[in-house]
């Protein structure tokens, strides 16, 4: 019987590993004729899993999606990884996932081994329960996927940044999570172009709208679009600031997705810094601690004039106290 249960166990290993076996191959990995497997197949089919099978040349076994979910068989790492998962999924961007992950990781650990049971606890971290502030919920984050999946047209009401609302009807395509933040990639019916949304600033609208014929995303790449536009919204204003400080010192700070550097001398380096604004350069130029030269544009030295103002106000207010 242990034998038995053994052979099944491997069984359902060799079908989760590839999309399709043939009872030949099988019967050989496993040492046993290909009635056996036939036997261990049906039993693993009485256990509730769906196995497919087709017969003929190039037919075999297939291990298919069954209305039930029978359980898992995870090697060490895969059921670690799984846990890690639950665990970080209380308090991640999604909000409404939180008690469905803690009731899944209670359920895993305990069928875990003990071996295993205290890697997990001995890796466990105390987590401020705070939601993100772009957090977005399971339920819409679900519909929208439907949506993309179906072909089916999305209206919901829309909040910008400066919190102007509209309302959009789109095609949807895709959903992209960038960071903490999810993102709708669609075809806007009304300006006749490809957008993002940003998906914690959707309320979507019931019932959806009529299918459609999908269009293809002229980048051919979703999250690429997405973080395009995030790279466009972050480079509103670009600045050119030359660094008293070699380029060697300089380099470990700057980061290729806000900024470049180049040399200038021996002594020197110019850095290319790209934000939101003015303001928000000038106060990044605090962090690399070096005298610096502002070359372009003339707003980031007006503003560096209105913060050494302000600075030379404060110290002296300090000075007086």
């Amino acid at each position: 019987m242990r034998e038995t249960s053994a052979r099944l166990l491997r069984l359902l290993s060799l079908l989760q590993m590839r999309r399709e076996w043939s009872g030949a191959d099988l019967a050989d990995r496993l040492a046993v004729t290909p009635r056996t497997v036939r036997r261990d197949v049906d039993k693993l089919r009485d256990l509730g899993y769906p196995v497919n099978a087709s017969v003929g040349v190039g037919g075999g076994y297939q291990l298919g999606a069954g209305a039930e979910m029978p359980p898992l068989l995870l090697d060490d790492e895969e059921a670690l990884a799984v846990a890690f998962g639950l665990q970080s999924g209380a308090t991640g961007s999604v909000e409404g996932l939180g008690d469905s992950s803690l009731r899944a990781l209670t359920k895993l650990r305990q069928v875990m081994p003990s071996r295993l049971r205290h890697r997990l606890d001995a890796l466990r971290i105390d987590v401020v329960p705070q939601a993100p502030r772009s957090a977005v919920d399971a339920k819409v984050l679900s519909a929208i996927a439907s949506l993309c999946h179906v072909h089916e047209r999305l209206r919901f009401d829309y909040r910008t940044n400066d919190g102007t609302e509209s309302r959009r009807e789109v095609e949807p395509h895709r959903l992209v999570r960038a960071g903490a933040r999810w993102y709708l990639v669609a075809w806007d019916l009304t300006r006749e172009d490809w957008r993002s949304f940003r998906v914690d600033r959707m309320t979507p609208k019931t019932p959806s709208g009529p299918r459609f014929t999908p269009r293809e995303l002229p980048t051919g790449d979703a999250a690429a679009f997405v973080s395009r536009g995030i790279s466009r919204a972050l480079s509103q204003v670009t600045a050119r600031v030359l660094l008293d400080a070699p380029f060697e010192q300089i380099a470990p700070m700057v980061d290729e997705y806000w900024g470049a550097l180049e040399s200038a001398d021996g002594d020197r380096c110019v850095v290319e810094l790209r934000g939101e604004s003015a303001a928000g350069i000038a106060g990044w130029l605090t962090a690399f601690g070096v005298d610096f030269t502002v070359l372009d544009p003339p707003e980031l030295r007006e503003e560096c004039l209105r913060r050494a103002e302000h600075h030379a106000m404060l110290s002296e207010r300090y000075r007086r106290s």
